[in-house]
């Protein structure tokens, strides 16, 4: 991916990052604790969901301080910054930018002066769809108010237009979230806060995850519950699609804006999310080495070693070995320290390419007849640049294996998928795909075979980058891109979420 300055970042083939998550949002009340440090420690756990940009904002009780630049967590702040930052609530960002984006000014948490004094803090992950009606909105409850311009699909603008939404109504701010998260549309999952509250919400259909836990001395709300676990908090449940959650000196309180008609993000399952975090009571470790297993079933092949794409294709590929009887082995090596490079995109480094990510043990390859897992294939020159390598370094045979179905439609609630135009799958076989990067075959789990590893109802999941079924109303500008999609808006479907979920052993 090459940023806006001309410089790479994460992924060293600009022309093929894979999907990206907009953002990770974490929240936590707990007076007497440092709270700044527990928010830093759980942005640490929510790295993976943004590596542009970091920021926090941080309450004593009488004013909002906020912090945030562009870079790492571990970039962005140190032990003398967090020593200014003292408080008792907190909330923390990290962000991944969409093109063209990555600048101090979209970094968050947004922050509004309001009326008769104070502010609102406002982070966000998610994307909405109705931004043009919001900006209608704010003119007319404001002539005079600053109206953040709409940049395509980027949800940082999304974040600045419901900060400035927020900011025009007066009174508690769990009071005008109940005014103003009913008029939102699309995907969001929210944490925000003033001076002495907290609040987190998630949209009605709960596309974009987000969790509740329990500190000794108060609360957290995160987008994972990985990031609950390394703040030392325990794990309560998901916040409700559609609800609404203040913590304040009152305590805890919730209410329902909107009935819940759930549609989690089926890709959380594939890449998204930490193998470590639970989804609707499954540990996403164990959901992928299902996963793995299926894939076996449906898709066998002869072959003397089963290797994974390090890190995201690792839990599939134990699972397809375990269940094909196929050896499991690490054949690839991944640079974990590569994640983001300055460096000026020579024709060197792009001749370099995957290289800097990933180097194959020749002495475990070479002469095998691999099978290779990985989580996706989004444009495909990836995995035409792995093949290549592999082959390079002795493999006898090389079979592409993947934990998703082929992805062929874009994703307008919250992740950076490529267009429509640039998804390989949308105008290609599989059997083209495998011959267009190079492998012996080349097969995806079914998307039923991926449901039923999740053990959640179908209707209960947005499956829209696999099958183009858009549970919500996609923004007007992209109608362009779905004239072949089965549906631009679904069905309401109700699901009851148990108060303590368990983690499923299997």
């Amino acid at each position: 991916m090459t940023r806006a300055d001309g410089h790479l970042t994460a992924d060293l083939d600009p022309q093929d990052h894979g999907p990206q998550d907009a953002c990770g949002v974490i929240g936590v009340y707990a007076p007497g604790e440092e709270v700044a440090t527990l928010v830093y420690f759980g942005m640490y756990a929510l790295q993976h969901r943004g590596q542009e940009s970091a920021g926090m904002a941080v309450s004593d009780g009488r004013r909002t301080m906020v912090f945030k630049d562009m870079g790492l967590v571990s970039q962005v702040f140190d032990g003398p910054t967090l020593d200014t930052l003292k408080g008792s609530l907190a909330i923390g960002h990290t962000r991944y930018s969409t093109t063209g984006s990555s600048v101090w000014d979209n970094a968050q948490p947004t922050f509004r002066s309001r009326p008769g004094g104070g502010g609102l803090a406002l982070a966000h992950n998610g994307n909405l769809t109705n931004s043009e009606e919001l900006e209608e909105l704010i003119r007319a409850r404001d002539p005079e108010a600053s109206v953040p311009h709409k940049e395509r699909m980027d949800s940082t603008s999304d974040t600045a237009l419901m900060s400035a939404l927020m900011a025009t109504y007066e009174g508690p701010i769990d009071e005008i979230a109940m005014k103003v998260l009913p008029i939102l549309k699309g995907a969001f999952s929210i944490v925000f806060m003033d001076d002495t509250m907290l609040c987190a919400a998630r949209d009605p259909q709960g596309i974009r995850p987000l969790v509740l836990g329990r500190l000794e001395t108060g609360w957290v709300v995160a987008s994972e519950t990985a990031a609950i676990d390394i703040v030392g908090g325990t794990f309560v449940r998901e916040v409700e699609p559609g609800e609404l959650i203040t913590i304040s000196a009152a305590g805890l309180r919730s209410a329902r804006f909107a009935t819940a008609r759930p549609k989690g993000c089926i890709f959380e399952y594939v890449y998204l999310a930490r193998p470590d975090t639970i989804i609707a009571n499954r540990r996403i470790h164990n959901v992928r080495v299902k996963v793995g297993k299926i894939l076996a079933q449906q898709a066998p092949v002869d072959a003397d070693l089963v290797i994974p794409v390090p890190e995201s294709g690792t839990p599939a590929a134990i699972g397809y070995a375990d269940e094909s009887g196929i050896k499991y082995g690490m054949g690839l090596v991944k640079n974990s320290y590569v994640g983001r490079t300055f460096i000026q995109p020579s024709q060197t480094l792009r001749n370099l390419g995957i290289r800097l990510k990933l180097n194959p043990l020749r002495d475990v390859i070479e002469g095998k007849r691999l099978v290779v897992v990985d989580d996706s294939i989004v444009r495909g020159n990836t995995q035409r640049q792995l093949v290549a390598m592999l082959r390079q370094a002795g493999a006898k045979e090389v079979h592409v294996r993947i934990s998703s179905p082929p992805v062929k439609w874009p994703c307008f609630y919250g992740i950076d998928f490529a267009t429509r135009a640039q998804l390989i799958a949308a105008g290609l076989s599989v059997e083209e795909i495998a011959a267009s990067i190079g492998a012996d075959s080349l097969a995806y789990v079914s998307l039923e075979g991926l449901i039923q590893a999740t053990h959640v109802p179908k209707d209960d999941l947005c499956r829209a980058c696999f099958d183009g079924v858009y549970p919500v109303q996609v923004p007007p500008e992209a109608d362009h891109l779905l004239a072949d999609s089965p549906s631009a808006t679904g069905r309401d479907h109700q699901a009851t979420l148990p108060e303590a979920p368990q983690e499923d052993p299997s």
